[in-house]
């Protein structure tokens, strides 16, 4: 009888979404998070990078609120990371942007993160990157 309980609770949690819902936009899927902001993608793949060569990782969402959306801060995970945003409210149906440039020192595969907080969500949101650097040829 306990194992059926278990069974049920475990098939009750992986049919709840945690996660946004999926938004079908000129083709692509786009994710909408709460507070109405729509990221294009939360998580990129870079791919290869030589060793070296700074590599910027740009993350664009739209405001999809009825109201103006300020980024209130930008925070990379670590010190391998410098961030730039778009400083002034994005206004409603308006796109913003936050940038991520990673200094590719350290051969090897690698993933990071930047922590977005805004004025439209409770939670900040993480964005991810990943790829591997490379030795220059």
């Amino acid at each position: 009888m306990k194992a059926i309980k278990i069974s049920m609770l475990a098939l009750t949690l992986g049919l709840m979404s945690f996660t946004g819902t999926p938004v079908k936009n000129d083709g692509a899927v786009k994710v909408a998070v709460a507070g109405g902001i729509v990221w294009k993608s939360e998580s990129i793949d870079v791919g290869q990078i030589p060793q070296g060569t700074p590599k910027t990782i740009e993350y664009e969402f739209k405001n999809n609120t009825d109201k103006a959306v300020l980024i209130t801060n930008v925070k990379p995970a670590c010190g391998c990371t410098a961030a730039d945003y778009t400083k002034e409210p994005i206004a409603p149906g308006k796109t913003g942007y936050v940038k991520a440039t990673y200094n590719a020192a350290a051969v090897g595969a690698f993933t990071k993160s930047v922590t977005v907080t805004t004025n439209a969500e409770e939670t900040p949101k993480t964005l991810t990157f990943k790829g591997t650097v490379v030795e220059k040829a």
